[in-house]
């Protein structure tokens, strides 16, 4: 059952008092008129697998292929552990879905997956929705990050620095990659570039579109770690990813973002004052509120009786999240993609 979005009630007075400090502040905290496309939702407490998760008789089914990177051979992030000092290697998996309606002599769009394998979902998804004509044929690469959580880990240099360096470790060293092995031509159109994840996953994915909008315009969020978990500390976001909501979003103008977000009613520290910087709901809510306020197009879902990236939640949404998500590319799902550039 599907609903107009009620702020969970310990939250009300917050969304008030940021709305009210985003419009009544200097020229940069200005609303701007609305983007087309805004929603918010509550879902839940009973939660269904989508349909669009069956493997289907009749249906293409993409091809999967999978290879690991070894931290090695990486520029950007040659290994972190925590309490663990200096270099510490490490391996990552990538799995890269193609469609059967892939055209290779055109440039592919395609969809960044953090923390890929645990997103095994998508494959499926993806060849129903294409074969339905919902969204065009789009290559999905699921990548995992390389190990660990939070401070100190890899996964947390990875997914929670406030900066452009994860996106372009993508752009720098795993597309290449990719496009020598499996011959695709990736887009360098960013409307046809979008990115996902759950968590520090999530946030990883909303940095991706703020520092590199010029790779990347659709975000897909869940639970995103829009929280003070940066590691080491930058003096340029002391906050960390609670920045973007606090500071970054409100005093920036509105970029060609598109962007789907979901947290949960019992998500991690729903409980803690805003003081602690780690309250995702309380985080999830005010990007939720900001982006509404500059104009952004996004939509916001809030999943009651669910916890931190809950599967139920996940299982139920994506195939519509994901639909949801590249409207408008191209006008019509049915048309070719772009010609590759010559």
């Amino acid at each position: 059952m599907r609903r107009t979005l009620k702020p969970w009630p310990a939250f009300v007075p917050v969304a008030a008092i940021l709305l009210t400090a985003l419009r009544a502040g200097n020229s940069a905290h200005a609303a701007v008129p609305a983007a087309p496309d805004q929603s918010e939702e509550t879902i839940g407490p009973t939660y269904a697998d989508a349909p669009e998760l069956t493997v289907r008789d009749g249906v293409p089914h993409g091809a999967l292929y999978e290879f690991t990177m070894d931290s090695t051979e990486s520029k950007a992030y040659p290994g972190i552990a925590k309490n663990q000092p200096g270099t510490v290697p490490y391996h990552r998996k990538v799995i890269v879905y193609v469609p059967r309606q892939y055209d290779a002599r055109k440039d592919a769009p395609f969809l960044i997956v953090q923390d890929g394998m645990w997103y095994r979902d998508v494959p499926p998804i993806l060849d129903n929705l294409i074969a339905q004509k919902r969204i065009s044929p789009i290559v999905a690469i699921l990548i995992d990050n390389g190990g660990g959580d939070a401070q100190g880990s890899e996964r947390g240099l990875e997914y929670d620095t406030v900066s452009a360096k994860y996106a372009n470790f993508i752009e720098d060293e795993v597309l290449p990659r990719i496009s020598h092995d499996y011959h695709i031509t990736f887009t360098k159109d960013p409307d046809g570039r979008a990115t996902m994840g759950g968590s520090s996953g999530g946030a990883a994915a909303f940095t991706m579109g703020w520092f590199r909008p010029d790779l990347y315009h659709r975000v897909l969020t869940y639970s995103g770690t829009y929280v003070n978990q940066q590691s080491p500390y930058n003096p340029a976001s002391p906050h960390g990813a609670w920045e973007y909501h606090e500071h970054l979003i409100p005093q920036t103008d509105r970029m060609p973002l598109r962007i789907w977000l979901e947290v949960s009613e019992n998500d991690i520290g729903a409980n803690r004052d805003e003081a602690s910087l780690h309250n995702w709901v309380m985080a999830n809510q005010r990007m939720a509120a900001a982006l509404k306020v500059k104009g952004y197009a996004y939509r916001y879902v809030f999943a009651r009786a669910a916890g931190h990236t809950d599967g139920r939640v996940t299982r139920q949404t994506l195939p519509g999240a994901l639909e949801w998500l590249w409207k408008g590319y191209p006008a019509d799902p049915g048309d070719p993609a772009p010609a590759k550039r010559r």
